[in-house]
């Protein structure tokens, strides 16, 4: 056989027949790897690899019967609610995450909750054997449930074997591990795993059967192998989790069947991954009062409502440049209401070493949350602590005025429902904002106004 190399683009699968620096396609740097295929001997006949298309007719858009998509539960809610109501018949999921963040753990509690409700399930594997998904699934609780097991990475096995059990639901983890045997490339090459779930894409849309796909991530956090994986499927979520913490995320960077905004949260425990129904519970579990620094936000995570714990730390820098550490929050916006504070409320920050941390490993995106880390760096400059029923939302702009943000009614239930009755927030437009029974509403026009409220400018910051 004849051999002949090309050059694949990590990214965007741009295949060249030499090498460059940057991708000519994306423009990406060091991209360009070098996969080796086998070509054909002169005068053989060329193999063809796919089926030669559906045969289908061009018709009229009017002309085209489309019913609604209907989701399929899987039995876990927080996992419904980022698919945005379930799994949909022929529709294909990717789920990325860090090793040992939950994914397998996940996906087999989702097999084991569709055996149960009568479904045919295929679970195939490249990466473990069938004994260990045994011990996974007595460890889960699952093991008498009726999930078939496939150890096999060769895609020709799969997709025979997929034909042969016709199964209602399909798991592949991992798609870097299925390989084509007539390429000559290793698994997780670029070609390798665009070819491999090319097939699975046409087995899914062809048969309505569902297929899981768990991803590999790389150092900088996105699925490894070719951007064109991600543009494939319908769904491509992202589990996060810090192994120090027993919360993992789960968040849907693409979904063509509902939004990606929702956020789904769950604990790790030695039973298997547990959905956490009551979010603003288990993230204001832990949190202690009466110590400055501390200010509650309710954030929205597509339509649900969820109180978090700002904290901020201010201390005297003893160094030539003060140092700016952030976590769970953009560092460039927290400069930025820094810099409001000091400008427009008269704190002094320019000696101090300013750290901001979101709890619970969230990592918060909304400007609405920039009035409470303004508060929260004011009380630990000012060493006063925030009543105990005290939360604070709103955005602060460039001028120190606080400006209005969406899902107030949303909100303001959430933190009467938790029991924080009074809310610092922006001033509503043309009077509308109204507050529950028992709540306290404290309106502030602009930054000056909120801290001054909250009796969080001293003397000596100020200075």
């Amino acid at each position: 056989m004849k051999k002949k190399s090309i050059f694949v683009c990590s990214d965007c699968a741009f295949e060249t027949p030499r090498w460059y620096g940057k991708c000519p396609s994306c423009d990406a740097w060091n991209t360009l790897v070098e996969v080796e295929e086998i070509g054909l001997a002169p005068g053989s006949k060329k193999e063809q690899k796919r089926p030669g298309g559906t045969g289908a007719e061009a018709l009229p858009l009017e002309a085209i019967t489309a019913d609604l998509a209907l989701h399929q539960s899987t039995g876990i809610p927080e996992f419904d609610r980022v698919l945005g109501g379930g799994v949909v018949e022929g529709s294909m999921l990717l789920i990325g995450g860090e090793p040992g963040v939950g994914k397998s753990t996940l996906l087999l509690q989702v097999c084991a909750n569709l055996s149960r409700q009568g479904r045919k399930v295929l679970y195939i594997t490249g990466e473990e054997s069938a004994r260990q998904i045994k011990l996974r699934a007595n460890r889960l609780g699952a093991g008498q449930e009726g999930v078939l097991v496939l150890a096999e990475n060769a895609m020709d096995a799969v997709m025979e074997k997929l034909g042969a059990i016709a199964p209602d639901y399909a798991v592949v983890d991992s798609i870097q591990t299925m390989y084509r045997p007539d390429m000559a490339s290793s698994p997780g090459s670029v070609s390798q795993v665009r070819e491999s779930a090319s097939l699975l894409m046409r087995f899914a849309k062809t048969t309505g059967c569902p297929v899981f796909l768990v991803g590999h991530v790389t150092k900088e956090g996105a699925i490894a192998g070719p951007r064109v994986l991600e543009h494939m499927v319908d769904v491509v979520l992202y589990f996060e989790g810090d192994h120090q913490r027993e919360y993992r995320l789960l968040r849907a960077n693409k979904n063509r069947y509902g939004s990606v905004n929702e956020l789904g949260l769950f604990e790790m425990t030695g039973e298997g991954m547990k959905a956490v129904a009551e979010a603003s519970e288990a993230l204001l579990r832990d949190r202690t009062s009466g110590i400055s620094g501390s200010v509650v936000f309710c954030g929205m995570e597509g339509s649900r409502p969820m109180l978090v714990d700002l904290q901020a730390l201010a201390a005297q820098s003893f160094y030539p440049s003060p140092k700016r550490t952030v976590n769970g929050m953009d560092q460039g916006r927290v400069a930025l209401l820094l810099a409001v504070l000091e400008k427009r409320a008269g704190l002094r920050l320019y000696n101090q070493d300013v750290y901001i941390n979101v709890a619970g490993g969230l990592s918060l995106n909304e400007p609405a949350a920039d009035l409470a880390v303004c508060l929260a760096v004011a009380s630990s400059l000012s060493d006063k602590s925030l009543p105990g029923d005290v939360a604070a939302m709103g955005e602060v702009g460039l001028l120190g005025e606080v400006r209005p943000i969406p899902f107030m009614d949303r909100r303001l239930a959430e933190c009467a429902r938790m029991g924080f009755m009074t809310v610092i927030c922006p001033k509503g437009k043309s009077g509308k904002l109204k507050a529950l029974k028992g709540m306290k509403l404290m309106e502030a026009a602009t930054l000056s106004q909120a801290v001054a409220a909250l009796h969080l400018l001293s003397r000596e910051a100020a200075q």
